[in-house]
């Protein structure tokens, strides 16, 4: 199959409501470590017993973050929101753990408290943690040439692509020309041996463009050909068990009754802007939009990604099956929030939440963007022009990952919290949809964060500890 020649013509009815679709539209101080640079406000530990949930909404849930419930509900209530959970962390200790809504809106199963589904994007944090723990014990070296780890990269003139290249997408292979064949997704040796042989879109390293499905295969293989394990068992080994986490990248079969199918966006309503994204998808056959969403072997077809065959198989970029509790957990982890096991250092969680490459105009999205090595900052597109508007508001400290549809994960070292959104119903954009960005403002503004307006969540004050 040409990649620039359409399929069938209901499977391009199918895959254009698709796109359409996704392009639719306290009571007490913050609870922070003691730090050099808050050490005048000492630790903060939760003390008040949590609040439990069995209506409207399931878990529990301390009174001083009121706000995140309050807004989970209107999720449900105002937004559309189908079944979602939403779990924020503080300072090792959950302060939110609600969950909600229906998994499987055709028999009306609601969603329970071990409730996972696909993380799309927000899979990339995950993976991009299991190269940071490698970079960390020394194994992977971020300055080093990719090719020195795996030598058949090098085709192509990417021989100069570095490590620290691949994990923020500068590498210059977000898409792959040559049709793939269907399934080609869930053939490992297949895909790496094909974004080996792929000439790159721009010179490595002039500039950055969202390698939105072909991260995971381009980070995983550093992964698998440093440890000598594949990226879901060396993810599984490393950081799901010993965290106790409800994560996955290769799903066991036994997990897959618990997963609740995606829920595509509805199509956009009359008049309003389609995303850039999107729209070159739609009408440039052999932009990197187009070949980074069509040419995909069949996986961004309307209910592909929730086969059987898609779970199990291991997508470092989209194919994480999680919930809103273990993502928070996983975060929480970088936060300075274990007891216990230390996955890196210190230094390592500085260098994670460092910019490593920033933008005016990203070469796939077309909007200005933000990455750490393998994270997103908070990206403020509020004031583009319409089309250009997605966006996900964190504070500057943050680093996390979106996901396609809406689902959020990140940590925030300064204020100790690691946070996670997880929902079945896909919603407008490629960030932050008004539900997610709700519960994120809502644990912000628990936090004693005030403001916004600068592009990420700033306190105007400095509190003391115990004042309103």
């Amino acid at each position: 199959m040409d990649a620039r020649h359409s399929m069938d013509p209901a499977h391009t009815v199918s895959r254009r409501r698709l796109l359409l679709g996704a392009a639719a539209g306290a009571l007490a101080a913050p609870w922070l470590r003691a730090t050099p640079a808050r050490a005048m406000t000492g630790p903060r530990r939760v003390t008040s017993a949590p609040r439990r949930d069995d209506g409207e909404v399931s878990g529990t849930w301390h009174p001083e973050f009121k706000r995140v419930r309050r807004e989970f509900i209107a999720n449900f209530r105002e937004r559309g929101e189908v079944g979602a959970s939403v779990c924020v962390v503080v300072d090792g200790e959950t302060v939110v753990d609600l969950w909600g809504g229906t998994s499987r809106p055709g028999t009306g199963e609601p969603w329970g408290e071990d409730t996972v589904n696909q993380l799309w994007s927000a899979t990339k944090g995950a993976t991009s943690l299991c190269a940071h723990i490698l970079i960390d014990r020394g194994l992977l070296d971020l300055h080093a040439p990719v090719v020195q780890y795996w030598p058949e990269f090098g085709q192509q003139g990417k021989d100069g692509v570095t490590v620290a290249m691949a994990l923020s997408h500068q590498a210059g292979v977000p898409a792959l020309r040559d049709p793939l064949p269907p399934g080609a997704f869930y053939d490992w040796e297949l895909m790496t041996s094909m974004l080996a042989a792929e000439a790159p879109f721009w010179e490595p390293g002039t500039r950055h463009g969202y390698h939105a499905l072909t991260f995971g295969f381009l980070v995983g293989e550093l992964v698998r050909r440093v440890s000598g394990r594949s990226l879901g068992t060396f993810f599984r080994d490393e950081v799901a068990e010993p965290l106790g986490l409800d994560f996955w990248i290769g799903l066991p079969e036994e997990i897959e009754p618990r997963v609740a199918p995606m829920i595509m966006p509805d199509p956009p309503a009359p008049g309003e802007p389609l995303s850039i994204f999107f729209l070159k998808a739609l009408t440039d056959p052999t932009s990197i939009p187009a070949l980074a969403f069509f040419n995909t072997g069949g996986y961004t077809a309307p209910g592909e990604s929730d086969s059987r065959a898609a779970h199990a198989a291991e997508i470092g970029a989209s194919g994480g099956i999680s919930n809103a509790r273990s993502v928070a957990r996983m975060y929480a982890a970088l936060a300075g929030g274990t007891r216990g096991r230390q996955l890196v250092s210190a230094d390592t969680v500085a260098r994670m939440a460092r910019v490593a490459s920033a933008t005016s105009q990203d070469a796939t999205g077309f909007i200005p963007s933000r990455f750490t090595l393998g994270y997103i900052k908070s990206i403020d597109n509020r004031g583009q022009p319409p089309g250009m508007q997605d966006t996900a508001i964190l504070a500057e400290e943050a680093f996390g990952h979106s996901g396609f549809g809406g689902c959020m994960g990140f940590a925030d070292p300064l204020a100790g919290v690691g946070f996670g959104y997880t929902m079945n119903r896909m919603g407008p954009g490629t960030l932050l949809n008004p539900r997610g960005q709700s519960l994120v403002d809502a644990a912000y503004r628990s936090l004693g964060y005030t403001s916004d307006a600068s592009g990420s969540w700033i306190r105007t004050s400095r509190r003391r500890h115990g004042s309103m």
